[in-house]
């Protein structure tokens, strides 16, 4: 398979400076990796950053030529077993996080059984040589999603770092082969070369340390999230230290379930109480912004032995704006009287009627100046007519004349 020049492709050249050092540089040649190699009888590679010179991964094995090499990666450290599991085959495998790599030849697939491997990294050898001298990482088939396998990786670039860590060593396994032998002393009986003893598993963090490591996988830099692990004290403590950079405008303080939405509040204060316990007066003013969200009732029926539709609900979720400049657009907003919401109004058809009680009918009121009455002094009937009606018109309305 030729190579795409415009992916992101490494080259393997010697150190003018150093011959024990490789440098793996960009097509413009900007050197991107060092890789140097250590004597001794045993073997072990390093890999580092050629702008900081810190030390990024290292390969162990009794020999180069070995079956088992030990891969580990370090800020943070992790140990990752490499192995050949080919019998009659060229093929190397490795884990990360919870995907399978292996190697064949010039191509490293990502294996996706029962699905068909994919390809995320290919190398290519000079005419006539068995060395590496070109390294190619296809990223797009990394960022594609599968829908029976999704490529969910958090550390691309801790992959990226053991791909091509793993490629080195079997590039000086290549050498090793096609080099002069090296002086074998045999004994009998023969005993068969028993797999190294893995390096032990670093001691877990704890305190602000493992509060910086969870947020270390995440793409936010400038959130915290507050969850059951953890003490307020270590939470604030490291949110704090955010806001003690001078490049760190704002953070943002969020819950990660509804249990830790008072946890929020307690970091919060514990930020500001440690703020202006080292700055002393001299601390600058933090502006905080709430944003809140309830969960929505679960039934619309109203019952009317229940809590009311309108009692207070506590927040499911909880985010907390710490900003040293304003932020206007973050401000709560009054909520004009048209879009408020009312509640919900009860259903009249739906509720019975109370029956009231039957009383005795009231007694007639008394006659007095305004009633109807006839000559003789009994209540005018609505068909009969008052005496006076005939001269002076309607008794109720104006006189005729």
């Amino acid at each position: 398979m030729s190579l795409d020049r415009n992916l992101f492709t490494l080259t393997v050249v010697p150190n003018e400076s150093d011959p024990t050092v490789q440098d793996l540089v960009l097509p413009s040649g900007t050197v991107y990796y060092h890789k140097q190699r250590e004597g001794g009888t045993s073997y072990r590679i390093n890999l580092f950053d050629p702008m900081s010179q810190s030390m990024l991964a290292s390969a162990t094995a009794p020999h180069s030529s070995s079956k088992h090499k030990t891969i580990e990666l370090y800020n943070p450290s992790q140990a990752i077993e490499f192995r050949s599991t080919g019998t009659l085959t060229f093929r190397w495998c490795f884990n990360w996080e919870e995907h399978k790599f292996e190697w064949k030849r010039e191509e490293c697939y990502l294996v996706r059984k029962p699905d068909p491997a994919v390809l995320v990294a290919i190398t290519k050898d000079p005419p006539g040589r068995l060395k590496t001298s070109t390294i190619q990482i296809l990223d797009y088939n990394l960022n594609r999603h599968v829908s029976s396998i999704p490529f969910d990786i958090a550390d691309r670039k801790g992959l990226e770092i053991t791909i091509l860590t793993t490629l080195l060593t079997l590039q000086d396994l290549n050498a090793a082969n096609q080099g002069p032998l090296e002086p074998v002393t045999l004994s009998l009986p023969v005993q068969p070369e028993a797999p190294p003893t893995p390096p032990p598993r670093p001691a877990p963090k704890t305190g602000i340390d493992r509060i910086a490591e969870m947020h270390a996988l995440r793409y936010e830099p400038n959130e915290v999230t507050i969850n059951e692990e953890g003490s307020v004290e270590d939470y604030g403590e490291y949110a704090e230290g955010l806001l003690a950079d001078d490049a760190m405008l704002f953070i943002t303080v969020r819950s990660a379930s509804p249990a830790d939405v008072p946890r929020v509040l307690q970091v919060v204060e514990h930020v500001t109480r440690l703020r202006h316990k080292r700055a002393g007066t001299r601390s600058e003013e933090l502006h905080q912004y709430v944003v809140y969200d309830t969960q929505p009732a679960a039934s619309q029926r109203i019952k009317l032995d229940g809590p009311p539709s309108n009692a207070y609900r506590p927040p499911s979720s909880l985010t907390v704006h710490l900003s040293k400049i304003p932020m206007p657009e973050l401000r709560p907003r009054p909520i004009p009287q048209k879009d408020r919401p009312s509640g919900p109004l009860p259903n009249t058809t739906s509720m019975p009627m109370p029956r009231l009680p039957r009383s005795p009918p009231a007694p007639a009121p008394p006659l007095g100046r305004h009633s109807m009455v006839s000559g003789t002094g009994a209540p005018l009937l609505p068909t009969q007519q008052h005496p006076t009606a005939a001269k002076t018109g309607s008794f109720w309305g104006r006189s005729r004349k």
